[in-house]
């Protein structure tokens, strides 16, 4: 007599359906930067002062901000599909940290010097709530359309993966609101940003915990 282990094989194998197979996370990642580009520059093309941010964008700092700021959104999806695959090593999620550290820096020198001109008004919160939910607005959407690629690979630790993905999309938006951002970054914009993409990383990560916690109970 077959033993129910043996029973539960075969059934299995005579439901079973041909899986395709996920294409290489690079090309994914790659897909999902290349839809959000092209949705965030008509957005930009639509709405943006061109000429006033190609002013700003003459200044190496602010140059070197915006690469900064856009290669951590770029690596940190990148790292995102990698982990989201149970053969990847945990590394990959230091893969955005030396940009993070950078745009960081780089932003605190732009910081330092509205300071050194301007005085304590760069303290004054002014039109920083409205970069604050600028990167909520952007980043919402992306985390919700990136977090429904990554589950299709049903990640073993989905919470990370989240994080890592949030924290993509944060610096996606954060890049993207350079174009209508009409003035130097000051400490109260930099802890404004800071605070915008914190919450992101941390509700994407949350999110993904409490599916986690559904599916398991």
């Amino acid at each position: 007599m077959k033993s129910d282990t043996d029973r539960l094989i075969e059934r299995l194998a005579a439901a079973a359906q041909p899986v395709r197979r996920l294409q290489p996370p690079v090309l994914r990642a790659g897909f999902f930067l290349a839809a959000a580009a092209a949705v965030l520059a008509a957005v930009v093309l639509l709405f943006a002062d061109l000429d006033l941010f190609a002013r700003r964008a003459a200044d190496p700092k602010l140059a070197a901000e915006l690469v900064f700021t856009l290669l951590t959104g770029i690596l940190a999806v990148i790292a995102a599909f990698e982990l989201s695959l149970p053969d990847r090593a945990a590394a990959w999620a230091l893969l955005p940290l030396p940009s993070l550290a950078l745009w960081i820096a780089s932003s605190g020198y732009s910081c330092w010097r509205h300071f050194l001109v301007h005085g304590p008004e760069g303290w004054i919160i002014g039109e920083s709530a409205n970069c604050f939910r600028f990167i909520l607005a952007v980043s919402v959407p992306l985390a919700v359309c990136l977090v429904i690629l990554l589950r299709r690979a049903a990640p073993l630790t989905p919470v990370r993966v989240a994080a890592v993905g949030g924290l993509g999309v944060a610096a996606i938006a954060a890049f993207t609101l350079q174009f209508f951002h009409p003035f130097d970054v000051t400490f109260m914009d930099l802890a404004v940003h800071a605070a915008a993409v914190a919450i992101v990383v941390a509700a994407v990560a949350a999110a993904e915990r409490a599916a986690e916690g559904r599916s398991r109970s």
